[in-house]
């Protein structure tokens, strides 16, 4: 079996908008960044793979003009998944298990700056039933938010509560795009976007791009002097169909964590993507988190949401605390789809 460990982790600051950088001009300073802080280049890479969405830019094959800000001549192997950069690395990772190359290097961006993204991921549910309601991603994470409520599992307290928390924590992380003080009363006085959702309980739209090298066994070994060890990582889907599945609960992230292993050890730090306040309630019990493990740390995507970046980012900010001690093992958590739909878990442990 060949062990496989994220080396390195590099983000761009996530800003409201950067209008003055195309995608190339996102993937470029970030990919440099995290092949420098390991002393590699792009020749040294085995394999490359992004994740990022056409649909947010709106036109085809988006990805392709990212390339551009990589050495692509002479050609590399690349690829590429439609989805958020977590599933890129997840394709990585496989790649790195054939044992014919000992590096990769994953990257994602994301610009929602340019387009109406909660009317945009309309185009992710069922073409035939639901996008003509037009269905946005609010207004689908409010009927789950609901459902919470009316089982009894959770309060708008409750909801209001965890906004307050990451936005807290966010204070400590310089690539955040919302952090700061906010009052649990004061956002329960906001007025409702789509009930029982508040602005404040929905995540920041961002620009942003993110980062991560992958190394193998002793390559990992002798690029850093702790390896992010991927010791379990699996993904799960749900049906398409919200009205054929319960919304307060996350079966695929249950089936993901046990596949992946996170309660087999002590959880130290989980990095969540839960892009709306309730979603995280669900989350953490489908994990199984115990009481004392830290959960979105660096404020998580209620503090800074770059679609398609803000789960790779998720793994890459679990895995750099165990890069720099501060985590013996964490787990990272992205999401796809609406209402939690596809659900992907990491664990990463310290050597």
């Amino acid at each position: 079996m060949v062990d496989v460990a994220i080396v390195a982790f590099a983000q761009l600051p996530s800003v409201r908008c950067n209008p003055v950088a195309d995608e190339a001009e996102l993937v470029q300073p970030v990919t440099k960044a995290a092949m420098d802080a390991v002393g590699l280049t792009q020749s040294d890479i085995g394999f490359t793979c992004s994740g990022s969405c056409d649909y947010l830019v709106g036109r085809p094959f988006s990805f392709v003009a990212a390339v551009d800000g990589l050495q692509a001549c002479p050609p590399i192997r690349e690829s590429h998944v439609e989805m958020d950069g977590a599933w890129a690395l997840y394709e990585a990772f496989v790649r790195l298990l054939h044992g014919d190359l000992d590096t990769a290097l994953v990257f994602s961006f994301g610009k929602c700056s340019v387009g109406p993204v909660p009317d945009i991921l309309n185009v992710q549910n069922d073409p035939y039933c639901v996008q003509s309601l037009g269905l946005d991603s609010i207004s689908a994470a409010a009927l789950q938010a609901r459902a919470l409520l009316d089982a009894g599992k959770a309060t708008e307290r409750d909801f209001a509560e965890i906004a307050v928390r990451c936005r807290r924590d966010a204070k400590d992380n310089p690539n955040a795009h919302l952090k700061g003080d906010f009052d649990v009363d004061a956002i329960l006085a906001e007025p409702y976007i789509s009930s029982p959702l508040r602005k404040s309980l929905c995540s920041p739209l961002s620009d942003a791009a993110a980062a991560i090298v992958l190394a193998t066994g002793d390559k990992a070994r002798a690029l850093v002097d702790r390896p992010a060890w991927i010791r379990g990582i699996d993904h799960r889907v749900e049906p398409h169909s919200l009205g054929a599945r319960d919304l307060t609960v996350s079966p695929s992230t249950l089936i993901a964590a046990e596949r992946a292993g996170v309660g087999r050890d002590k959880v130290d730090v989980a990095e969540l993507y839960a892009p709306f306040a309730p979603q995280e309630i669900i989350l953490r019990e489908a994990l199984g988190l115990p009481g004392e493990a830290a959960v979105n740390p660096s404020g998580g995507a209620l503090a800074a949401n770059s679609v398609m970046t803000a789960g790779l980012i998720r793994l890459g900010e679990a895995a750099q605390r165990v890069l720099d001690g501060r985590a013996d093992r964490a787990v990272g958590h992205a999401t796809s789809g609406a209402c939690l739909q596809q659900n992907l878990v990491a664990v990463m442990e310290g050597e």
